[in-house]
């Protein structure tokens, strides 16, 4: 079992009023990084076939056609259609620290902030243990379970769970914090002044 602890949150990190447009520009800018951008149409220059003209220009009473691959044409290319491009937009540091912060504070401000000494797993993971230990806690929804490097047996042990998402300290991002119902930090982990957000995590 785990033991949970009630530290003193830190107010600069915990104890915001959260700042909903930023949250919202960051998370918007990290779903936007993660779109593949590889969709791509063909052009009437790039469509096979359509090299000589349909017809005569006058004398047969239809409209003037110089290529059977326009795109007013079945089989044409496509006009405007999506190129391949990155959606990826450009967000401040601070922007991002902020959200981070704005999203922990609005988890604590529902007491949705758990706090435990440590994950004592032992040397073999266990799904049912970890279970139990999210039982323990009285956790219900989606849970996000902040781990450090050397927690590699507790991810093992919670990877299995499917309302359950692991996430490393230095990974902690606004996004995956608003996602989900609970946040359960270690002692080791808890974020301080200087909360364990990667700069480019809305990059």
């Amino acid at each position: 079992m785990v033991s949970v602890i009630k530290p003193e949150l830190d107010p600069a990190v915990f104890g915001l009023e959260p700042n909903v447009p930023v949250m919202a520009q960051v998370v918007t800018a990290q779903l936007a990084a993660r779109r593949a951008g590889t969709q791509s149409t063909k052009t009437r220059a790039e469509v096979r076939g359509g090299g000589a003209k349909p017809w005569n220009q006058k004398g047969t009473g239809r409209a003037r056609a110089g290529s059977s691959r326009s795109p007013i044409w079945t089989g044409g290319g496509i006009a405007l259609g999506p190129k391949p491009r990155k959606y990826t937009q450009r967000t401040p540091k601070k922007m991002v620290k902020l959200a981070l912060r704005s999203a922990l504070s609005d988890r604590a401000a529902d007491n949705k902030v758990i706090v435990v000494d440590s994950w004592s797993f032992g040397d073999t993971p266990s799904t049912k243990a970890a279970k139990a230990a999210l039982a323990s806690l009285g956790t219900e929804g989606r849970v996000l379970v902040v781990l450090s490097a050397d927690d590699a047996v507790a991810a093992r042990s919670f990877r299995n769970l499917p309302e359950v998402q692991i996430i490393a300290s230095r990974e902690l991002n606004a996004y995956d914090v608003l996602v989900n119902d609970y946040i359960v930090f270690t002692q080791a982990n808890l974020p301080t002044s200087a909360p364990a957000a990667t700069e480019e995590a809305a990059q």
